[in-house]
């Protein structure tokens, strides 16, 4: 009874002191629940380790034979760069324009995030955000661009550890190297590369302001896709640059009259067949790539562009290729086609039908066999079973010279020399000049039936105007890591006389024949050895391949799909045109 008494006298608690209690242990689960969930945030948090080590396909730099940069494939990143190394307006710049009290605040700017919270609010949208250049560089390196709140909180996790980790500079540099802005390419060097045609190191002003444009987004703010608005934001920068003291008024009004559009200058498309084929090469000769590697190769660039201008200028609806070839096989360019972004189909490796340009394998069997250039031939009707081909003119000179007969690209002759020789002696001479593998054994091989590619047809013409020594064509000279130690190194096989000096002989007046007085007059300059002509059935293909002091030159023109051309287009016409243009 007494304990009844005492329970009924407890004081009992009021509403409001529930209420309070309530809430108190609600605030409590939900900090509970917080600290779980932010547990469970970090958890999945990807390794801080990537900051440092990041798994990529390894890269192949491809150098010309001077020892230039002309392309690298696979490499995400440009060359590393740092507040150290740069011009200091280049990343003032990015300062100025991201994040202007980057040196004093810690990871999270209050005063930003605050700023970007009342922007927003007004606006009724997410239209600002107040991001750190840590927080920017975290979101780089480790996380992807979800907008959840999982993620915004590894970002500040994150964040905090990169302060606490790296001082302002190497923040800022992870930044600089890490940043995306052209083609899925990291860093400012490779954006300055793509967009200006030099290093990061090499930013004037006007450029650096330029490449911080595009970091509010880099589509949108592009000095190549949209530079109108690039480089009115880039005007922003230079102000913001020169109110922050940076740089004077005056610096940023000559800035300003410097800005202009990009123009891209790194992945060309002119080099695009040649490092195709080199990286081919590559792989055959060291299997798997598991490194990064810096590939020197003989290609001269200047004469690669000069090739790629004459090719864009004068193919017309047609298809094209080229290549160039030193006497000792070293091949100094190649361009495969006019487009590589529409077509990535080396046309320089297609197998085609050669023509009358297969022609010259006949002639130095005949030359070898006592005939001379004024030896006197029979250019009448040949027929041997079925097969009778007519002259492409369908005209016939009687007695003429072997020179004659060569410059003017008659059937007959060849066919009767041939004939007189054996098909045999002709398939022998083209296996000696390195071209026999896939030749039948008809007839119509003579006249160019039998295909090759435009590689193969122009080493014929080289082992010629190597003075009749062996030619194999190579592409490296040599392969290195990214540390300068050699991996490969090309070792030349000792040549082997094909063809004697006085055979050489003859046959390179024959070729200087055609360019002065038969079908390949349209490519004659006076720097020009030789050369020859050459059409196939319907003409389908046209081909001419001539001679400088310097160099071996192979040019095709035809259809893809094989289809007969124009009938005003042979060798000596469209392809003699982009020959003689490439090398006046």
């Amino acid at each position: 009874m007494q304990k009844q008494k005492n329970l009924e006298n407890k004081p009992k608690r009021s509403f409001k002191m529930k209420l309070v209690i309530f809430f108190i242990n609600l605030f409590l689960i939900l900090v509970a629940c917080s600290g779980l969930y932010v547990l469970f945030v970090f958890l999945q948090m990807p390794s801080l380790d990537s900051v440092l080590h990041e798994t990529r396909e390894p890269a192949i730099v491809f150098m010309d034979k001077n020892g230039r940069e002309i392309r690298a494939d696979s490499r995400i990143m440009g060359a590393a760069v740092s507040v150290d190394n740069l011009p200091p307006h280049v990343w003032q710049a990015i300062v100025a324009i991201e994040d202007k009290r980057f040196f004093k605040h810690g990871a999270i700017s209050y005063r930003g995030t605050l700023r970007a919270v009342i922007i927003n609010l007004f606006n009724g949208k997410f239209a600002a955000g107040g991001s750190t250049i840590t927080q920017q560089t975290v979101k780089n390196i480790f996380l992807s661009k979800d907008k959840k709140v999982s993620r915004k909180i590894q970002e500040l996790i994150l964040s905090m550890w990169l302060e606490n980790r790296f001082d302002k500079n190497q923040i800022l540099d992870l930044y600089m190297n890490r940043v995306s802005l052209v083609g899925g390419m990291r860093g400012i060097d490779a954006a300055a590369t793509n967009l200006f045609g030099h290093g990061a190191r090499e930013l004037t002003l006007a450029e650096s302001a330029q490449i911080a444009a595009m970091l509010k987004a880099p589509t949108t703010y592009s000095p190549l896709k949209n530079p109108e608005r690039n480089m009115k934001r880039a005007k922003i920068v230079l102000n913001e640059m020169a109110r922050q003291g940076y740089i004077t008024d005056a610096e940023a009004d000559m800035a300003m009259k410097n800005l202009k559009p990009a123009t891209q200058s790194a992945d060309k498309n002119m080099f695009r067949y040649w490092t195709d084929f080199v990286k081919d090469e590559v792989e055959s000769r060291l299997g798997e790539i598991n490194q990064d590697l810096y590939v020197y190769t003989t290609l001269d660039g200047n004469l690669q562009k000069r090739v790629a201008a004459s090719l864009s200028k004068n193919i017309g609806e047609y298809q094209g290729a080229m290549v160039a070839v030193s006497r000792d096989g070293a091949i100094l360019a190649m361009v495969g086609g006019d487009n590589y972004q529409v077509s990535q189909f080396n046309r320089v490796l297609a197998p085609r039908q050669p023509g009358s340009a297969f022609k010259p394998v006949v002639y130095l069997v005949a030359l070898e066999n006592g005939m001379t250039p004024d030896s006197y031939v029979n250019d009448s009707p040949f027929a041997i079973g079925d097969y009778n081909p007519k002259n492409y003119d369908e005209l016939y000179y009687g007695g003429i010279t072997l020179a004659t007969a060569f410059a003017k690209s008659v059937n007959s002759v060849p066919l009767k020399l041939t004939k007189e020789y054996g098909i045999d002696a002709v398939l022998n001479m083209a296996a000696r000049l390195g071209v026999g593998a896939n030749l039948k054994r008809e007839y119509s091989t003579v006249l160019g039936a039998s295909e090759m590619n435009l590689l193969d047809l122009t080493t014929i013409y080289s082992v010629i105007w190597n003075d009749g020594k062996s030619v194999h064509p190579y592409s490296i000279t040599k392969i290195t890591d990214a540390g300068g130690n050699t991996i490969y190194t090309r070792n030349p096989s000792e040549e082997i006389t094909i063809l004697q000096p006085e055979t050489v002989g003859y046959m390179k007046d024959l070729l200087y024949t055609v360019v002065t007085q038969g079908t390949g007059k349209r490519a004659y300059t006076p720097n020009v050895l030789g050369g020859k002509t050459g059409t196939s059935n319907d003409n389908r293909d046209a081909w001419f391949i001539g001679a400088t002091p310097d160099y071996i030159m192979g040019v095709w023109v035809g259809y893809d799909d094989n289809s007969p051309m124009s009938s005003k287009i042979t060798g000596g016409t469209l392809p003699a045109t982009i020959f003689h243009d490439t090398v006046e």
